[in-house]
């Protein structure tokens, strides 16, 4: 007879553990709930703080992302408030450096049904067309960078009332801010002419400050009617006239990348470079490869600063691929910021190099007379000599002097900025002695007898099968007290001492007589 279990009540309040008493109890009910009211309370006062947290942390973020990139959130296609600005601003002026040259402006005038029609001129047409860029069809150079600048009104409030009560639309325009750049009108016009019909590409700078004096391109383009030529621009896939060769034309450096063969070599191995000899017989020849001089010019027994006047490419290859060490001439790339960003603020693309531990012997000769896969913008190049000349010290290229409201009070100072050495001085002060070398004894031998003492280093860079070559000449004057540097760059003419010597020559006279 099977016996009946009783079965154990487990529904009811279950004994909890009184650290006080130290016994088992049974709470009451209300005990209980009151606990578990108490474990809600303190649920939903965490989940809410948390909540508070998150989002006081996301209204910061937003807050901080507004002010500290509201220029780019302004910029930004998606953003309409430019449109909303230029309907209720009048876009400000662009000066020269002499802060009373206009360069851009704009005119507003009435419409037959009285509202305001706004017309963006440019006195000069197209000899600043590209570093000025332009307004309209996207934009392009400072209008561009400086359009949010340029399109608010920092005027006092009482200014902003009475162009409020004016009669016309065109009256009640707020003024916008007006920019101060550091382009010189006389340099760039001189810079311009110089260039006549050539293709290619002119920077002038000031090394002690980084300001850019005069950027010409050629082809170029008359900002006055860019929304009329703008589809005509857009189907020229030759020209390339919208791009600034200055800042986005890449080109093999010919003999101009012997300055970076010295200047590896000269802080590699100081002793080596002052002992360094060559014989040239006009040609080099190492693992079934070999590299000539021009013309096969045997330049004799030479040493590194002859070979640098002379631009003797056996010389060169010579020590690219006997002398200097491949790990130190990465360095000496990387320090002189090729593959990577530079210190410029407006739109450019980067320099390329294979580096010299990826090459083999025939890539290395190619590189060490700037052939092969090298290449680099008239901007880059115009660094490094600035970087020479200064002590082994680059200042930060720029194009912006001063900001300031439509009443001429300064809202922003844009001052020189130093973004550091490049070489020591040791290096720079022998490389300006190779380089003046090149004017008195070497190839920019047509600069020599003026009024100043230029130093320099020409080029000459095959970029077909056809040898076809672009010329090249860097450098700077005075000699003994660098005030300005010259970068000219000629598409497809030949020898940098033929094309490119004499238009640097002609800039700098005319930096000269001013």
């Amino acid at each position: 007879m099977f016996k009946s279990r009783k079965k154990t009540n487990t529904s009811g309040p279950q004994p909890e553990y009184n650290p006080s008493s130290g016994v088992f109890t049974i709470p009451s009910r209300m005990e209980k709930i009151e606990r578990e009211k108490k474990a809600a309370r303190f649920h939903i006062i965490f989940f809410a703080v948390l909540f508070a947290l998150l989002f006081g942390w996301m209204c910061f973020y937003f807050t901080q992302t507004a002010i500290e990139d509201k220029v780019e959130l302004f910029n930004n296609d998606y953003n309409k408030r430019d449109e909303l600005l230029e309907a209720r601003n009048r876009r400000g002026s662009i000066y020269a450096s002499d802060e009373e040259t206009v360069l851009a402006e704009t005119q507003a005038e009435l419409d037959e049904d009285g509202n305001a029609v706004q017309t963006r001129v440019y006195p000069f047409g197209r000899v600043f067309a590209h570093a000025l860029g332009y307004s309209l069809m996207g934009g392009s150079g400072l209008e561009e960078h400086f359009k949010y600048e340029l399109l608010h009104s920092n005027v006092p409030l009482s200014d902003k009332v009475r162009c409020d009560n004016k009669e016309n639309a065109d009256e009640r325009l707020y003024p916008g801010n007006d920019l101060i750049t550091t382009l010189d009108p006389d340099l760039q016009q001189a810079c311009y002419d110089a260039m006549g019909n050539y293709r290619g590409a002119v920077i002038v700078t000031e090394p002690s400050t980084g300001k850019i004096l005069a950027m010409v391109s050629k082809p170029d383009f008359d900002p006055n009617e860019i929304a009329e030529d703008w589809d005509d621009l857009l189907s020229d896939n030759e020209s390339g006239t919208l791009l600034n060769r200055v800042t986005q034309g890449l080109y093999p450096p010919g003999s101009t990348f012997k300055i970076v063969d010295c200047i590896d070599l000269l802080t590699e191995d100081p002793e080596t470079a002052e002992n360094y000899s060559y014989d040239c017989s006009g040609i080099f020849e190492e693992a079934g490869e070999s590299i000539h001089c021009y013309d096969y010019e045997k330049h004799g027994e030479i040493d590194l600063k002859e070979s640098f006047a002379e631009s003797c490419n056996s010389s060169f290859a010579n020590i690219g691929v006997n002398v200097i060490d491949p790990g130190s001439m990465s360095d000496t790339l990387r320090t002189l910021l090729f593959n990577h960003k530079l210190p410029y603020d407006l739109p450019y693309v980067r320099s390329s190099i294979n580096m010299p531990d990826t090459l083999s012997t025939e890539g290395i000769m190619q590189m060490s007379i700037g052939q092969g896969t090298t290449s680099m913008t008239p901007l880059h190049l115009n660094m490094i000599t600035c970087a020479v000349a200064n002590s082994g010290i680059l200042m930060k290229p720029h194009l912006a002097e001063e900001l300031r409201d439509a009443n001429g009070r300064v809202l922003r100072t844009y001052d020189p900025e130093q973004y550091g050495s490049l070489m020591t001085e040791e290096v720079s002060d022998t490389l300006r002695e190779f380089m003046r070398a090149v004017v008195t004894d070497g190839t920019a031998r047509s600069l020599k007898g003026r009024d100043y003492e230029a130093a320099g280093k020409t080029g000459s860079a095959e970029f077909d099968n056809n040898k076809s070559s672009h010329a090249w000449f860097t450098g700077f004057a005075p000699y003994d007290d660098p005030q300005v540097s010259v970068t000219v760059l000629i598409e497809g003419k030949g020898m940098g001492s033929s094309y490119a010597v004499p238009v640097a020559g002609q800039i700098f006279d005319a930096f000269f007589e001013d």
